[in-house]
């Protein structure tokens, strides 16, 4: 389980793979030394690094379709290749280049499309027409199969197809309604079947490489979990009776077991621990047994919970009292008034395990089973117990109260285990247990028996998606280097990703091209304000050839960046200045359009005529963002930087990198002082 889909992370693995990776080195910890020769990084960042550099001529490629001068698309070119966030990104093992070049490719296959398309009827259907449309569909696959953020490039396509239609809809000279449903269905084929076909066959590359269990398996069902290897089970007695020696998995919260130790709790009884605990174990096998008093078996007292091994079963029905018989220890679960070691709330009790060897026990260890009935699978397992098939829960006979847990983990001295308590007024979810695993000795070998079902491609497709939406949407927690959507086009923060030996990696973008962007996406706006006045009072402005192409062509591009932007701001999660990214390209585009409409293409203004002055222009922008890029450099390559110079170049407070980390000055000597150190370090 992950966060994203995988393509980014299987074109890494790849890239790894065909180096020699042998895949011990977890990645886990920033910062964390590379074992050489064991980890090839260097194969690995090849990859994202070569993805970076080819966004440079898709840009020019692209702004040449949407109609720029070379001149400009060399400029637009150049402002992708000095953008220091895009570098310092591309030059790491991270998921955000191989999104950029996807988004960027997606945006080159819908212009040029889009240029077929406006050429008129005689290029619609034919080899050309069909390449770009189908070619910006298995683009946008690719794009959302590396981050959801490629739900809104999807988003940005689906704006203009509709559009597309829109226009061919009023067309009723030279679109007929059979010639306008065979555009329908292409743009559907193309970007809809393509673009999920390619999604989906992602993940099946992903289950077929991924079969053994991990630290995301806990994540997934229980029916999920047992298609994986060593997590699968045989098949188990479907019934279940007093003596019965089960496992008991918690139906929420990735499916744990129901779990004690030989450890007591510091704190409340200090009675043995009860918890939650992922994985098999036989300190997760209870006994069940429905009283405590010695059963007379041919004249013979036998006490529990052994007598239920010698007489016949007696099944579980709903509303049956019982008792979990912990094996190991001998004690039974049991609850009281004492407030849970960690969640100190008054509606929930502790849960332990009380007792020893031959003990009867007590009336705080009587438990009532009360199933679940519309989850429970099958009108049988509605009215009994049955492994697997019955959601039940356990009632509290003396407080009323319901066994009980949720995402609570306990301290150290708990192992880092999930919390079990007895709720009153829990939510139910956290409150329904299940039996995986049964044994009893009288059951006989033919006794009915059942498993987990196969959920398949599909119901593992599915239950991933909702996984990774709700794992997403969880990671509400405060972050170091958390920002907000609109600190992005100004740029007011970046991120700190790693720093030693005075030296230092910070994410941030070059300002000169962020704010120029941010400015040109806001003079679009402007005008299109103004144009929609000036319509509403009856100005003819869009009968002007230049006019109505600027304000499509460059409204396609902010449309992009807004779609790219915005949503943003409906996220709680954490966020970070390179989810910008996607937006940041989009907004370059704009700015080289507009440069290329004022310098080129608009004939009022005079400069068409002129053109030495838009190649001057371009040339003394470009100029300037080189020599930015190369003021900030040393935090995008992690070079030696002076205190002076860090100094000169943090323009605000919050570009929070810390200068101190820096030497006075830098020095043939002291580039070697810190070379011969790391060589020390490293032999």
């Amino acid at each position: 389980m992950d966060v994203h889909p995988p393509l980014a992370k299987l074109l890494i693995t790849l890239a790894g793979w065909l180096a020699g990776f042998d895949g011990e080195f977890d990645f886990k910890d920033i910062g964390k030394d590379y074992i050489e020769p064991r980890v090839p990084y260097v194969s690995m960042r090849l990859l994202p690094a070569l993805m970076g550099v080819l966004t440079i001529p898709i840009m020019f490629l692209t702004l040449k379709a949407s109609g720029c001068k070379t001149v400009t698309a060399t400029m637009g070119a150049g402002l992708v290749l000095f953008e220091n966030g895009l570098v310092t990104q591309s030059r790491l093992i991270l998921l955000d280049s191989p999104l950029v070049i996807f988004t960027a490719l997606t945006i080159l296959g819908w212009t040029s499309f889009t240029n077929q398309h406006e050429q008129g009827p005689s290029k619609a259907f034919t080899p050309s027409w069909w390449f770009w449309l189908a070619f910006s569909g298995l683009c946008l696959g690719a794009t959302v199969s590396v981050k959801w953020v490629g739900l809104f490039t999807i988003a940005w396509i689906g704006s203009l197809t509709v559009l597309q239609l829109w226009v061919l809809l009023g067309d009723t000279k030279t679109v007929t309604p059979r010639l306008w449903f065979k555009h329908f269905f292409a743009r559907f084929f193309c970007l809809v079947v393509i673009p999920v076909s390619f999604y989906m066959s992602m993940f099946a590359i992903h289950f077929l490489c991924l079969v053994n269990p991990g630290d995301g398996d806990g994540f997934m069902s229980s029916e999920f979990q047992s298609t994986l290897n060593s997590k699968g089970m045989q098949d188990v007695p479907a019934d279940v009776a007093f003596g019965s020696r089960v496992s008991i998995r918690h139906h929420n919260t990735q499916g744990g077991y129901l779990h004690s130790h030989s450890h007591m709790y510091p704190t409340g009884s200090k009675q043995q621990q009860i918890t939650l605990y992922p994985h098999k174990d036989e300190n997760n096998v209870w006994l069940l047994e429905n009283q405590t008093q010695p059963i007379d078996i041919d004249g013979t007292d036998i006490p529990t919970p052994w007598a239920w091994d010698s007489i016949e079963p007696t099944l579980i029905e709903d509303g049956a009292v019982l008792k979990l018989y912990h094996i190991i220890t001998d004690r039974r679960v049991h609850s009281h008034d004492h407030r849970p070691p960690v969640t100190d709330a008054d509606w929930q009790n502790e849960v332990s395990a009380y007792g020893y060897e031959g003990f009867e026990g007590d009336a705080n260890d009587l438990f009532k089973v009360e199933i679940i009935k519309h989850l429970s699978d099958g009108e049988v397992a509605k009215n009994r117990v049955r492994t697997i098939q019955t959601k039940f829960k356990l009632v509290h006979i003396m407080t009323g109260c319901v066994l009980f847990s949720h995402k609570v983990k306990l301290p150290d001295w708990g192992f880092e285990q999930q919390e079990v308590t007895c709720a009153k007024g829990g939510t139910e979810p956290n409150s329904i247990w299940y039996i995986e695993s049964n044994e009893h000795p009288q059951l006989k070998e033919d006794a009915e028996k059942v498993n987990y079902r196969n959920p398949g491609f599909f119901g593992k497709f599915w239950e991933l998606q909702k996984v990774m939406w709700t794992t997403n949407a969880g990671l509400v927690e405060s972050h170091a280097w958390d920002s907000r959507p609109q600190s992005w086009p100004i740029l007011r923060r970046g991120i700190n990703f790693w720093g030693k030996d005075h030296r230092q990696i910070y994410l941030i973008g070059n300002p000169l091209i962020w704010w120029t962007s941010t400015v040109s996406v806001a003079v679009y706006l402007a005008f299109k304000a103004l144009a929609v006045l000036r319509w509403q009072r009856g100005y003819r402005d869009y009968n002007n050839v230049p006019f109505k192409r600027f304000d499509y062509e460059v409204g396609t591009s902010v449309l992009g960046w807004a779609l790219h932007w915005l949503p943003f701001f409906l996220m709680q999660r954490q966020l970070f200045l390179h989810h910008y990214f996607p937006a940041l390209y989009f907004a370059i585009i704009a700015l080289s359009q507009t440069y290329d409409f004022i310098t080129a293409r608009v004939p009022a203004l005079g400069l068409r005529q002129r053109p030495v002055i838009g190649t001057a222009g371009a040339a003394i922008f470009l100029a300037m963002s080189i020599s930015i890029f190369y003021m900030y450099s040393p935090v995008a390559y992690g070079n030696a930087w002076t205190k002076t110079d860090c100094s000169k170049a943090k323009l605000f407070e919050t570009w929070d990198w810390d200068c101190n980390t820096f030497y006075d000055s830098v020095s043939p000597q002291t580039t070697s002082a810190a070379r011969g150190q790391k060589l020390i370090q490293k032999y």
